[in-house]
């Protein structure tokens, strides 16, 4: 599945999102021909498991310029992501999400401004009216507290809505971790990113795919994978309370001199739970970092492909990404 490179690729990761999946195809398709000489939409199914890859089959045979990836499995919001990114062929990137909360409309706007010399030009959300208070609250406090983790300054308020040179991805894709948090790594290349003042629609469809489970393992994946800041505060702890337990020796030893006993039950059990929890708590941070070196050093693919489907072609060679668009060869059976 040869393909010669266009001006612009729109990369749209979807998961379960049926009841979005044509208004995404209409809005994106009007937008791209409005403003760009020529275009493909990339529409990776992360294994969905509603209509949505039939939806999709079924845009793909009346538009030749959309290209659907389906992956083995659910491989999760970032590698289905990533698996587009690695996909696509476009010169400029448009990373965008199929419930339609960011409007692609914003494309002429972005494109104005990397014409002017940006590598990135990401959405930053100047209202999020349609989340719920908790939502606004938590992404906020994340992102205040992550930039004073990280080396880097990671935008506030802005998600992986953006729009992204050549230059730029080639720059991502050469980094392969795993655990991926992609709007901090577009942020670590550097280049010149600008961002654009937005405010963020309703779900065009459905229920959102990052309940709070997903959000607390994003926000730790970001963590983790950009500072090592939680490893110092677990050394100063530790530093902290052995300090404190020395002070503790110190005043059983006199308390026994001037008394002849030990003062209390009570405080001891306080100073041996209390340091107990602590202890925990270190392992517990230790052991999220010897997690992610165990599954980097295992080398296992990003994600796998199933399906690659480009106008009347379908490609069933089965792929390990992260794969390049030249390496993706047709299997020659046609729908």
């Amino acid at each position: 599945m040869e393909r010669d490179r266009l001006q612009i690729s729109v990369v749209v990761p979807c998961f379960n999102e049926a009841g979005s999946i044509e208004e995404l195809h209409r809005r994106v398709s009007r937008v791209c021909e409005d403003c760009a000489s020529g275009h493909e939409i990339v529409i990776v199914d992360d294994g969905s498991t509603d209509e949505s890859w039939s939806v999709l089959r079924r845009i793909a045979g009346t538009d030749p310029r959309v290209v659907l990836v389906r992956l083995s499995r659910n491989h999760g919001h970032q590698l289905a992501l990533s698996a587009g990114l690695d996909i696509c062929r476009g010169e400029r990137v448009l990373i965008l999400d199929a419930d339609l909360q960011d409007p692609p409309e914003l494309l002429p706007d972005m494109m104005r401004l990397m014409d002017a010399g940006a590598q990135v030009v990401y959405g930053r959300r100047r209202s999020r009216s349609s989340e719920s208070g908790f939502k606004r609250v938590t992404a906020s406090a994340f992102y205040r507290l992550l930039n004073r983790l990280v080396e880097i300054e990671i935008p506030a308020d802005a998600g992986d809505f953006r729009l992204m040179s050549r230059k730029a991805l080639n720059m991502l894709r050469h980094m392969p971790e795993r655990h991926r948090f992609v709007r901090g790594m577009v942020t670590w290349i550097g280049l010149t990113q600008v961002p654009l003042d937005y405010d963020r629609d309703p779900r065009f469809a459905g229920e959102t795919k990052y309940p709070v489970t997903k959000m607390v393992r994003l926000a730790f994946d970001a963590i983790t994978g950009f500072s090592t800041q939680p490893l110092r505060i677990a050394s100063h702890l530790g530093i902290m309370f052995s300090l404190l337990a020395f002070a503790g020796i110190l005043y059983a030893l006199y308390s026994w001199y001037e008394t002849n006993t030990v003062s209390g039950w009570t405080s001891l059990m306080v100073v041996v739970l209390l340091l107990g929890a602590i202890q925990l708590f270190v392992l517990g941070i230790l052991g999220a970092y010897l997690g992610r070196v165990v599954a980097e050093s295992k080398r296992r693919p990003l994600y796998f492909i199933d399906e690659i489907v480009s106008g009347d072609v379908t490609d069933t060679n089965g792929y390990a990404g992260p794969v390049a668009p030249e390496d993706v060869r047709s299997a020659g059976s046609q729908t």
